[in-house]
């Protein structure tokens, strides 16, 4: 394992992020992790709780493994709107979309340079991001751009939600159903199963069984109900087992993930399940329990996790964030990293 620690970018600090890192530290449950922030947002976060904890700005990351226990090492990020602490808690604000999309940024420059061996990151707010003028829908497609140097190409890369009983892949992501539909392409499909298939190997599991699901309700039904899965999504399949891919489907998908999910007298029958798009995947995940639910992006040159849950503006500041997610999340990324 590398000696080097873990970076928790803070997130959006209107959010819960903040709240939820600092319960982790608090339960001893980030070891070897620092985090990349604000000092006055995070200290702001531990006051509320009413935690005895100090926040120790660092001067570097390898500077994380001197700090006590309860203590928070926090490297203050560059460039943060000197009044971010004026954002209200619990609302849209473009200073914190800006201080999350800065961190995201020198958290990836970090983990390039070895500095970090992996990326855990807090939850985010798209409309914040939009309201600062990033150009990014959400954390993967800003990492997925990060990853590369200006005259590469971007690696591509697949956003999977996992918890204990459950894993799904996903083919895309965050656009409108509509552009989703069109975006489900021969090439799409079979890019995304290649990329399943390395990944589950790396998480140890030497022969991954990958079950597909349909676009189309019960996965097309011979075509009546539509022949993406007989024109783009089985022949794609084929084109995987070609290649050793045990891949198999495609699958109805209202109720592959009954057969897929791993509980106590059942054995799922697969290992990871591919999904054409972002809510087919993740409703049935999110369902089992978003406390242990675990964002993994695939395809990276680095690892990255994340809480399966968004910043919960309701909730904020108020101390009842559950840090599960967010455990769940450090534990996987200690476990992936070289």
């Amino acid at each position: 394992m590398s000696t080097a620690p873990l970076v928790i970018t803070m997130g959006d600090a209107c959010g819960i992020g903040p709240e939820i890192i600092a319960k982790a530290f608090a339960a001893g449950e980030a070891q070897g992790a620092f985090v990349l922030g604000d000092t006055a947002v995070m200290r702001r976060a531990v006051a509320q709780l009413g935690q005895s904890m100090a926040v120790a700005t660092i001067e570097q990351p390898g500077d994380a493994a001197a700090c006590p226990p309860r203590c928070v090492p926090l490297l203050q990020a560059r460039g943060l709107p000197s009044d971010l602490q004026g954002a209200g808690i619990g609302r849209v604000d473009a200073r914190a979309g800006a201080a999350a999309a800065a961190c995201i940024e020198q958290a990836v420059a970090l983990v390039r340079a070895g500095q970090a061996r992996g990326i855990v990151t807090a939850p985010i707010h798209k409309e914040a991001l939009s309201a600062a003028g990033v150009g990014f829908p959400g954390h993967t497609e800003m990492l997925q751009a990060l990853a590369a140097d200006p005259d590469e190409a971007m690696p591509p890369v697949r956003m999977m939600l996992a918890n204990e009983e459950l894993r799904t892949v996903l083919v895309t992501i965050h656009m409108s159903l509509r552009k989703a539909i069109d975006a489900v392409t021969f090439d799409a499909v079979l890019e995304t199963l290649r990329i399943t298939d390395r990944a589950m190997r790396r998480f140890g599991i030497a022969a991954p069984r990958v079950a597909v699901a349909g676009l189309n309700p019960h996965a097309g039904e011979g075509g009546l109900f539509g022949d993406e899965e007989q024109q783009i999504i089985a022949p794609a399949i084929a084109a995987a087992r070609a290649e050793g891919i045990d891949a198999t489907g495609p699958f109805a998908p209202d109720t592959v993930f009954m057969r897929a999910r791993h509980a106590p007298g059942h054995p799922g029958e697969f290992d990871v399940v591919v999904a054409m798009t972002h809510d087919h995947g993740l409703i049935p995940v999110k369902y089992l329990g978003v406390e242990q639910g675990v964002n993994v992006t695939l395809g990276l040159p680095f690892v990255r996790t994340s809480p399966d849950h968004g910043t919960a503006f309701d909730i904020a500041g108020t101390g009842r964030a559950d840090a599960s997610s967010l455990i769940a999340a450090l534990r996987m990324a200690r476990r992936l990293s070289p």
